[in-house]
């Protein structure tokens, strides 16, 4: 009863406009304020807008948080449980490392979320493109915990490839507690996605592109304006929680010369075949482990063997791989050491993520193509001392040619190696190489390290809704017998209104095309 009489009071201040004892104090403010509330009319874009702020902050903070659980793990694995193993293997007790993680994290994907199982981003784009944005809101959970057990165990992961699904789920998790249109659910996956990448890289514009080119696969202009609030909102949290600071130190890009393009143009061919050869070696180990007759949540313990195998003669396979890449960048690796590291973080990576691991390739397609372009430049340092002097010019241009040869995102390619390096300088040879690193690899093979996962499903994102459509209907139910006669004394402009009064819809395509012409 008192609700009652208070909005009744507060209608009769409304409703008294006039009154100069109401245009004064609280009582003025009070009403005016009522007043806006009761016509207030909040429009589509300003809900986007705001949504992408709430999931912003949401993929931020579990970016911080999804960080700090790799940090706790590693602590656990690498500070506690290894010096214990120790006193019995001896320095041997980082070979079981790994396996002791794949024994944690192998049962709780498979028992609670397959879907965090592998690197996560062709999920997020199955999701995107033939669910209408929707997941599982407890695959944000079990892909944080699985991923950060993964990565502190010393799998050889990214956790680029966690963070984005985890961001993504937030995403859709809020735009199904909301009961939103599936266009707005995918925007606010692509949302999640962008602020993932943002926070953890703090690039918030290649966290925009990547959203747009790899998880979206379309640029419109609300879509961009919404996930550039997201990926902002991300980045701030980010560099609240870490600094101001690029991922990992990386030098400073050296003095460009035009004589310098051909041997960045061979660079990108490089790295358009290492990209391609990782993302086919990292499905044949996924198909040998999985015609292993053994349960599924127990294959990650002899892979996490292997790689702790692998790990103990080159522990720089370990992990992220942030310092190693730091490392070599800075030139302190032989040429013989950086070009088996290339090989060596390939195997790495197939066996964690093949053996049913969770983490990301983004971070290891860096890796490999850090050491490739730094083992390149030194090569070339030796045969040509007096023209290239910078070997670590091209360690930084082929991280990001390699990834754009195995992703074929060129645009976030190029970006996210500027926002890492902050040097326009890198613009013109990185430009060069990921341009022709993404159009060799085309050449190579159709599908990327993403779709590949798909198409082996025998899922095509490539094809859209109309070729989906032509797949599954027959010819007996689109065609009709039913003819449309029109007499031939009609102008253009009636029949078009009678075409259109009709379902014979190609019918009126083709008319609209001769009235353009006719005019």
């Amino acid at each position: 009863m008192k609700r009652a009489a208070l909005f009744a009071y507060l209608q009769r201040l409304v409703s008294r406009q006039g009154d100069p004892a109401l245009d004064v104090g609280w009582l003025s403010i009070v009403r005016k304020t009522w007043q806006r509330l009761l016509h207030a009319s909040v429009r589509e874009t300003q809900v986007l807008l705001i949504s992408g702020l709430v999931v912003g902050i949401g993929s931020g903070l579990g970016a911080v948080v999804f960080r700090e659980l790799i940090s706790g793990c590693t602590f656990i694995f690498f500070q506690v449980l290894r010096p214990r193993l120790a006193t019995v293997l001896g320095p041997a007790a980082v070979i079981v490392l790994p396996a002791i993680g794949g024994l944690v994290f192998g049962p709780l994907i498979y028992f609670f979320a397959r879907e965090a199982k592998g690197h996560g981003v062709p999920e997020v784009m199955l999701a995107v493109a033939q669910k209408g944005g929707r997941i599982r809101p407890i695959v944000a959970a079990i892909k944080s915990l699985a991923s950060a057990i993964c990565i502190g165990s010393g799998g050889s992961v990214g956790r680029e490839g966690p963070i984005v699904q985890i961001g993504s789920a937030l995403g859709s998790a809020f735009g199904q507690l909301f009961r939103m249109s599936e266009a707005r659910t995918r925007t606010l996956v692509a949302c999640g996605a962008a602020g993932g990448i943002a926070a953890t890289f703090n690039a918030p514009i290649a966290g925009v592109f990547f959203a747009l080119e790899i998880i979206l696969g379309e640029f419109s202009t609300r879509s961009f304006g919404v996930v550039v609030i997201a990926s902002v909102t991300a980045s701030v949290i980010g560099r609240f929680a870490f600094g101001n600071v690029p991922a990992f130190p990386l030098p400073s890009y050296q003095i460009f010369h035009i004589t310098d393009v051909p041997l960045y143009a061979i660079l990108g061919i490089l790295g358009a075949v290492a990209g391609v050869a990782f993302t086919r070696i990292l499905y044949w180990f996924e198909d040998r482990f999985d015609a292993v007759p053994m349960p599924e949540y127990l294959k990650p313990v002899p892979g996490g063997l292997m790689l702790g195998l692998l790990g103990f003669f080159l522990p720089q396979v370990f992990g992220v791989g942030y310092p190693a890449m730091s490392t070599a960048l800075a030139g302190h690796y032989a040429l013989g050491l950086l070009l088996l590291l290339v090989v060596a973080k390939i195997l790495a990576v197939s066996l964690t993520i093949g053996s049913g691991g969770s983490g990301g390739v983004f971070a290891p397609s860096l890796f490999i193509g850090a050491m490739l372009g730094e083992a390149y430049g030194t090569f070339l340092q030796g045969v040509f001392p007096g023209v290239v002097t910078h070997p670590g010019n091209y360690g930084l241009v082929g991280m990001a040619a390699v990834f754009a040869g195995a992703a074929r995102a060129p645009i976030t390619a190029i970006i996210i190696l500027f926002e890492l390096t902050g040097d326009y300088s890198v613009i013109l040879p990185l430009m060069a190489a990921v341009v022709i690193s993404t159009l060799v690899s085309e050449m190579l093979g159709k599908e990327t390290i993403y779709t590949l996962k798909l198409k082996r499903r025998g899922i095509d994102l490539r094809k859209g809704v109309a070729d989906d459509l032509m797949r599954r209907i027959p010819v007996s139910q689109a065609m009709t017998t039913e003819l449309l006669m029109l007499p031939r004394t009609l102008t253009v402009a009636q029949a078009t209104v009678r075409l259109k009064q009709t379902h014979h819809g190609r019918c009126w395509w083709w008319m609209r095309q001769v009235r353009w012409w006719a005019c």
